[in-house]
Parts: structure tokens; sequence; C-alpha cells
């Protein structure tokens, strides 16, 4: 059966890349992750909205996309070294922080894509989302992080688990099994995942292909590829088959392919 994340939306799905932030809010010193950021992907038209996770230092968690506050508030700590109380007073000029709780709360019509970035926050991640895993995906590079977080989320036992992507283990496996076209391989290597999220090359490898776009579509998987802010990139990407573009432009994203 299709997760309610996928259900009701028309492909390609356009995700709204740690949320909107155009060149004239970024002027105005707007930053990603940010609730303005959240807020304009939403009103752009955006259902769905790719961010990151991180865990304060007293326990709450937090969009933020980077270990440390260096690249965004110039603060050089990590976010594990602060509190919430802090990250507020640090974001207030920049768009205001947004919890998870709060994202989740704030837009209640948004699908949300978390990739889990610290490994202290996966098991907070997956209780808060618990309740709202219907709209929800789950996501980390570290396959054990996303499997933690679903864990908690059962855990909780609070109704529907959220959806998952493959973690770069998982995808790495696939990758394999299609080296040497073995459907045999490529099955166990996508059980137990909805979506595959990866760039299109890693260097001077190419990643998205036929080979691998017909793989998962045959497992009912769906491929999205990050990320990807030329018009004429995403059109060409959904015409090989894609089933998603994550980008930093979703309301060019919207315009284009909608």
């Amino acid at each position: 059966m299709t997760h309610p994340w996928f259900a009701g939306e028309a492909r390609p799905r356009v995700l709204a890349h740690r949320g909107l932030v155009t060149p004239e809010a970024a002027a105005s010193g707007i930053v990603e992750n940010s609730f303005a950021a959240v807020a304009a992907a939403h009103s752009a038209g955006a259902t769905y909205v790719e961010s990151d996770c991180h865990l304060t230092a007293d326990g709450t968690v937090v969009l933020f996309h980077d270990e440390d506050l260096s690249r965004v508030t110039g603060d050089p700590r990590r976010i594990a070294e602060v509190t919430v109380s802090e990250l507020e007073r640090l974001m207030a000029d920049r768009g205001g922080l947004i919890t998870l709780a709060q994202a989740l709360d704030a837009f209640p019509t948004v699908r949300f894509n978390l990739d889990v970035k610290a490994r202290d926050a996966a098991t907070a991640v997956g209780t808060t989302v618990a309740p709202f895993g219907a709209r929800v995906l789950v996501a980390s590079f570290s396959d054990d992080r996303r499997r933690a977080a679903l864990a908690a989320a059962a855990a909780a036992g609070r109704g529907i688990p959220p959806a998952t992507s493959a973690g770069s283990g998982t995808i790495a496996r696939l990758l394999a099994a299609l080296s040497i076209r073995s459907d045999r391989l490529v099955a166990p290597a996508l059980r137990g995942v909805d979506a595959l999220q990866l760039p299109e090359r890693q260097g001077r490898i190419r990643i998205v292909t036929p080979r691998l776009l017909a793989a998962a579509h045959r497992h009912d998987v769906e491929v999205h590829v990050w990320t990807v802010n030329d018009p004429a990139d995403m059109r060409r990407l959904v015409a090989l088959g894609v089933d998603g573009i994550v980008t930093d432009r979703a309301d060019i994203a919207l315009e284009v392919l909608l």
C-alpha cells in the first residue's frame, strides 16, 4: 500500500530544500531552515518541505542542517552545546528558529522530509514525529540513524509509521547489485524503503540512470534527485523518469513542473 506521505499528490514531487529562501529574502537576512523559510515554501504552494534535524543541549529537536552555528550565525558552537532559548536569540533576525514540534504544528498540511543529522537526535526525532507519521518521511545518510528514528516512532505507537528513504549504505548495496545486473540482490536492498533520495552524479560517476529508475520503480520505490535548481535540469530529469526534485527554488520548480 502507498504510504500517505506519497498519496494524493501529483508527480513530479517538488521538495523545498530547507524551505525556500529567495534572493530577495536572503538579502534581508532570512536563512535556510528558519520559520520564515518554511513559511515561504508553504506560501509558494509546496506540499513537501525537506529539512534537517539536530538536538539542542536541552533536548529539543530543531530544524538545522549544520552541526555547528558558524556558517548560519557566525557562532562557532555546536548545536548540541546551545539551548533552545539561545538559538531563538541567534535566529531572531534570521527568519526565526523553528523546532520540529513547531513545524509539525504550525504547518499541518505540509509533508516533511526529515534528515536526521545527529545520532543523538534520532530517538527524539522518532518520538516527536510519531503522531504525525502519515505526513513524515524519515531520511539520513546513516541507515543506523534513520532506523533508530523509525524504531522510536514505532515504540511510541501512535498511528501510521513514517515513510523512509535509503541511507548511503543501502544505496551502495543497490548500486553494487545493479552493476552486476542482479535483481536477486536489488530486492533485499530496497526492502523497507519507500524512496531513494540521491544526487544525479557523484563526481564523474552517474548515479541516476535508466537502470536505477527501472529497478526502483519495479519495486514501487520512488527516486528523488537533489539538489536541482536549474529549470532545464528539472525538466530533463523528470523526462528521464524521476519522481521528485529536491530544490532550493521550489517557487521556480512549481511553476516549471506542475
